[in-house]
């Protein structure tokens, strides 16, 4: 693993909300609008950006952990633009925040921790899980 980066240092990315993306569970659909869930899923790829920058070949990240506060919703067709921020590297893990806005609409927010490790060591343990 290396580290180029230095806390405060930021990745951004854009997601078009697809109908996809809507609020919905397996008795219906709750919401028409970007769902938690979904928004987790793209918040963590925003620190993700961070992870593929730092890992080596033979290494591959991990999420272990993420908070959101889902603030505001987005609708379907809207763009979202992610902002990551690099917190800290403890050990192999590195910590980011997160803002998600639509326009200058703060929607969510909060952190996320991805681990970097080797890919042996993960192909070992999801094998030990079979």
């Amino acid at each position: 693993m290396t580290n180029p980066f230095k806390v405060g240092d930021k990745k951004t990315f854009c997601y078009t909300v697809k109908a996809s993306d809507i609020a919905g569970f397996e008795s219906g659909i709750v919401h028409q609008v970007y769902s938690t869930f979904a928004l987790t899923r793209d918040a963590e790829w925003s620190g993700r950006l961070f992870v593929l920058e730092m890992k080596e070949a033979d290494e591959e990240g991990i999420g272990s952990g993420i908070n959101i506060k889902h603030l505001s919703p987005a609708l379907v067709g809207q763009e979202v633009l992610f902002e990551a921020e690099f917190v800290s590297l403890i050990k192999n893990e590195v910590i980011t925040d997160f803002k998600a806005y639509v326009g200058r609409r703060l929607i969510a927010e909060g952190r996320q921790w991805q681990k970097i490790v080797k890919r042996e060591r993960l192909d070992a343990l999801f094998a030990s899980l079979m």
